[in-house]
């Protein structure tokens, strides 16, 4: 065994000799220590099984995800929009139309990228068929409801021009043309379609003939404001 024998300001010299530290019963004792701590240890780290003995910790739980923000939960499913409004729909005008209540005062929407059967306004303007079916659907999706709008712009009569995102994420616009209430509005080569999901929705609720798929030869909204309420061509 190696011991220190002398010990100086340039360090220690090692030479044969006894252990100074009390010989073979000192080392058992540090052994033993050394042991028993390695004991408590692993005892510590095992999971626990019995009660009483210290729970599993669960992980923590993970913070809701944002909702109504452009960009956030929503991007990549309805497109983002430049400035939302969130507030309660106080009417319902027509399937494609209604007045949102927010905090600066009330808000007149059109709803983005669809068109839904005209409601008449007057012997001049009549209405299409299935329009007030169309006014009815919207309001049992959003009448009396808080839900945020992803607006893109303002139309030339003032309205915000907006997608209604409803509590479960979905739009719905998209829940409109889906049911048959509403077309894509493809109009003026799809100028003021921004969501591009809605040729398709229509697409399988013409195939289905959900909503006004059922009837006869429906004639787009925006053929029917310039045939028969400009050019008195209703047939």
């Amino acid at each position: 065994m190696w011991q220190t024998a002398c010990v100086s300001d340039s360090g220690a010299r090692l030479v044969r000799g006894k252990s100074p530290f009390g010989g073979s019963k000192l080392t058992a004792l540090v052994v033993a220590l050394i042991l028993a701590a390695a004991g408590a240890l692993v005892n510590w780290l095992q999971p626990a099984r019995q009660g009483g003995e210290r729970p599993a910790e669960r992980p923590a739980a993970s913070a809701p995800a944002p909702r109504g923000k452009p960009g956030a939960a929503l991007a990549g499913d309805v497109p983002a929009g430049s400035y939302t409004l969130t507030g309660m729909i106080v009417n319902v005008a027509d399937g494609d139309t209604v007045t949102l209540r927010a905090p600066d005062g009330q808000r007149r929407i059109r709803m983005d990228s669809i068109d839904a059967p005209e409601e008449g306004h007057g012997n001049d303007q009549p209405g299409q068929p299935y329009a007030e079916a169309a006014r009815q659907h919207l309001a049992g999706l959003v009448a009396g409801k808080t839900l945020t709008a992803q607006c893109y712009q303002k139309d030339q009569y003032g309205r915000d021009v907006c997608a209604l995102i409803l509590d479960d994420g979905r739009s719905a616009n998209r829940l409109q043309v889906e049911a048959g209430y509403a077309w894509a509005y493809t109009a003026r080569q799809g100028d003021y379609l921004n969501d591009k999901a809605m040729p398709e929705l229509q697409r399988q609720a013409k195939a289905a003939g959900r909503g006004l798929w059922a009837g006869k030869d429906p004639m787009q909204p925006w053929k029917w404001r310039y045939d028969c309420w400009r050019q008195r061509q209703c047939g």
